[in-house]
């Protein structure tokens, strides 16, 4: 058996399926990951993250006695020939609802021997894609209960990984992380950062704080940028160094003593997460106004014409340079830190739509800052999030105004509101970074 995995083995449906099969059949089981030299807009910040990450699998596999195998190209070039040489018997691969990751897929697909089974597992949410929805859901409110209805079969403890008991027998060749990091063709000017180390235990390590220090914090606080609420595991989730089943059952442990956080961070960390996937596998166009509902893209034509108070270029943007200075430091946040805050993102994203020339344009540029600095980038939640702060995506329409139509609307002074902006605006303005 062969498996293409996100990167965790322990708490890995995906492997955990193949390792079962592997066990009945009384067979070898190899680990392989397909190394493409770009992905989308990912930078030597994404990529670095990743293979750091993917060190700790290929240690991991060493004890369990799985021979695991970095190969370096796309996946049609590279799995296909594998399994023939070596006379797998069966292949299982991670699901990931984007269409690059399908067509990967489909790829494979097509250049496998016809008599060796392929198998996917949604081994990155709790409850599988398809069996949560067989459509394109309105909204959280459509979902959740179908959600909900199911976390009793899907959300259990994982069984243990074992030492696998059939061993290939050759010795394998070692992996060359330099050749890895020579076949990268990817922009190594968005340096990598200090605050998330890569890699299942830091990951583990940084859930433990969550529950231990801020999941108390996390109903009252999620909103406000300048207190310490959030999990910031979304790296983790996204890279599969940390499976959400995972944090849902460690924080589900603290439900009586804190029902709201636990409670709140279900509804975002499953219920919105899941969401995002469903409209992502139901919706080829999941990044263009196209997939917008129809009331969304009638009210943004109809104001595509309005007068814009302000019109920057994407470079300006990139570096913080609006008239804005809330905008502007969560903007170098991003740059920064390769992370915004939740509730910012929301405000981000929204006044791209108010300051650039059309709603096409104001979503290129959202959806490319966020895939080349977010670490979290290039995944499903990223485009909901704007594809819902600038197309009304699982959102109603509001009232009607010049350049949002009934798009939902945000400003500085609703921030006000909401959190000591001043006291952001002083930590990740431009002179935090130029001292």
């Amino acid at each position: 058996m062969t498996l293409h995995p996100c990167i965790l083995l322990a708490d890995n449906w995906a492997f955990l399926y193949a390792q079962r099969l592997a066990l009945k059949q009384r067979l070898p089981l190899h680990v392989c990951f397909c190394l493409v030299p770009k992905f989308l807009d990912a930078t030597i910040r994404h990529f670095g993250f990743m293979l750091r990450g993917l060190e700790e699998v290929a240690e991991e596999c060493r004890t369990l006695d799985i021979p695991f195998h970095l190969l370096i190209g796309y996946a049609k070039d590279t799995l296909p020939p594998f399994v023939a040489q070596r006379g797998i018997g069966g292949v299982v691969t991670d699901f990931s609802p984007l269409r690059l990751p399908m067509k990967w897929i489909q790829e494979v697909l097509e250049q496998l021997p016809s008599d060796v089974p392929f198998a996917q597992v949604d081994a990155h949410n709790i409850v599988p894609c398809w069996v949560a929805s067989d459509k394109q859901e309105y909204g959280a409110r459509t979902i959740r209960r179908k959600i909900h209805d199911q976390l009793a079969e899907f959300l259990t403890e994982f069984p243990p990984v074992i030492k696998h008991p059939f061993p290939v027998g050759l010795q394998e060749e070692p992996i060359s992380w330099d050749a890895c990091y020579s076949s990268l063709q990817v922009d190594c000017s968005v340096k990598e950062v200090d605050w998330a180390k890569p890699g299942a235990a830091s990951g583990l390590k940084v859930l433990e704080e969550f529950v231990k220090e801020r999941l108390k914090h996390f109903a009252s606080g999620r909103n406000n940028p300048n207190q310490a609420a959030l999990s910031n595991l979304s790296p983790w989730f996204r890279f599969g160094q940390v499976a959400v089943q995972r944090a849902i059952l460690e924080v589900y442990k603290h439900r009586t003593r804190y029902k709201e956080s636990v409670e709140g961070f279900i509804e975002e960390a499953v219920v919105r997460r899941e969401l995002a996937d469903n409209f992502c596998f139901y919706n080829p166009n999941y990044d263009k106004i196209e997939g917008a509902y129809d009331w969304a893209k009638t009210t943004l034509k109809i104001h595509a014409k309005d007068k814009r108070p302000h019109l920057y270029t994407l470079k300006q943007l990139e570096e913080g340079k609006t008239h804005d200075p809330l905008w502007n430091a969560a903007q170098l946040q991003m740059v920064q830190d390769g992370k915004m805050h939740g509730f910012l993102r929301m405000y981000w994203a929204k006044k791209i739509l108010e300051w650039t020339r059309s709603p096409e344009e104001a979503l290129q540029f959202s959806i490319y800052l966020n895939d080349r600095y977010e670490l979290d980038g290039r995944d499903p939640n990223g485009y909901v999030g704007c594809m819902w702060s600038i197309c009304g995506i699982h959102d109603q329409g509001w009232a009607e105004r010049a350049v949002f139509g009934k798009i939902r609307y945000m400003n500085y002074a609703g921030c006000k509101r909401k959190f000591d902006v001043g006291q952001f605006e002083r930590k990740y303005g431009a002179h935090s970074f130029t001292q």
